[in-house]
């Protein structure tokens, strides 16, 4: 399937419906973008460009927004993935405030609240990983802190968000496993989180089968009706976690990210298996509820075509013949993995674990990641 004009001329009318000075911040390979900017100029436009190509640093904020400022910007749009549309939706919010990005950050920043409306902002995804089109946050990397955060408000989510899976038919192989790995983790996640609720319960429990048999498919060979699924996946997950949190798969991924530069999705993927082993052992040593652990072992087994008592424990084996990297590739005998541990340990991410994985455990998990 290819992006049809429809879709096309929805992206033109909603943007030009919002503003005419548009800063347009895309990825690098999204090669369609070029027939869109001619159509937004075509109806009276004046079209900005901003390309991004890796997560969004506090540096590239800045950036950005200097170029929406020289420009006059009244509205922003993101045509990318999950690291292009955090950057549209950190422009979108800052552009009519005051001050530098350290200024609105949490944890290593002022923390300040917002003081003006952000510019209207839509958002289109290309890839499936984030679910950042229906998120209320932009996670922004700080160097000098070697760590991940959020600019967070609720006045971030997007205008409007327009889905639609053709957008990543063909992508590369490594990109798609990448953030199909993220999205796989963000309906799990959820799911055992202590904050699940009825609307998130009914999102994952349709959603991490169907990424499932959908990743593995991807793994072997292209195929549309896959690419459609993990669309939604990715859509479900970004719902879920904003309603009911994460998990210490990305308490863990934002500090790891943040200080080794591996890939977010990769990170997500080759922890996921360690944190559920670990959550269920935990949680049975305490007497607690596991049917939830059964239930995405039993559906991770179904959809990889393995056995349910061995599909967790399985799971590294499974992505390097799916050839998905190992950490060791940027962990090494000299990462003191427990300042990483003890670090995660206080993340936002991490409340909502199921249960508390003291600084050890989290040690032991990102070893076996290794």
């Amino acid at each position: 399937m290819e992006f049809g004009r429809g879709a096309a001329e929805l992206v033109c009318a909603e943007t030009l419906a919002q503003g005419r000075s548009v800063l347009l911040i895309r990825g690098r390979s999204v090669a369609w973008v070029d027939q869109l900017v001619q159509d937004l100029m075509a109806n009276g436009a004046e079209v900005t460009t901003v390309v991004c190509c890796k997560e969004p640093s506090v540096g590239m904020v800045e950036d950005a927004l200097q170029i929406g400022r020289a420009a006059d910007a009244d509205a922003v749009l993101s045509v990318g993935g999950g690291s292009v549309i955090d950057l549209g939706k950190a422009v979108a919010a800052l552009l009519p405030c005051g001050g530098t990005v350290m200024d609105y950050l949490e944890g290593v920043g002022a923390a300040k609240q917002l003081g003006s409306n952000p510019l209207p902002f839509i958002a289109v995804p290309t890839t499936s990983g984030t679910g950042a089109e229906v998120t209320r946050n932009a996670v922004i990397l700080v160097p000098e802190e070697g760590r991940k955060v959020s600019l967070r408000d609720g006045r971030m989510l997007p205008d409007l968000a327009i889905v639609d899976p053709a957008l990543t038919d063909r992508a590369p192989r490594d990109q798609t496993l990448a953030s199909g790995l993220d999205a796989l983790t963000q309906v799990i996640e959820p799911y055992v989180s202590h904050r699940a609720n009825p609307l998130t319960d009914a999102l994952c429990r349709a959603a991490i089968p169907l990424g499932a048999r959908a990743l593995a498919k991807l793994s072997r060979q292209e195929d549309q009706s896959a690419r459609d699924d993990m669309a939604f996946v990715s859509l479900a997950g970004g719902l879920a976690l904003a309603n009911a949190g994460l998990g210490a798969v990305h308490g863990l991924a934002g500090v790891l990210g943040g200080r080794v530069g591996a890939p977010h999705g990769l990170i997500c993927g080759r922890l996921l298996g360690p944190v559920l082993a670990a959550n269920a052992a935990t949680m049975e040593g305490s007497g607690a509820d596991v049917r939830r652990f059964k239930e995405i072992t039993q559906w991770l087994a179904e959809g990889f075509g393995q056995s349910a008592e061995t599909v967790i424990e399985h799971l590294p084996v499974t992505l390097d013949e799916w050839q998905v990297p190992r950490l060791s590739q940027w962990l090494t005998d000299q990462t003191d993995l427990g300042a990483i541990a003890k670090e995660a340990a206080g993340a936002s991410s991490m409340r909502a674990n199921p249960c508390v994985l003291p600084p050890s455990v989290l040690v032991d998990v990102m070893r076996d990641a290794l």
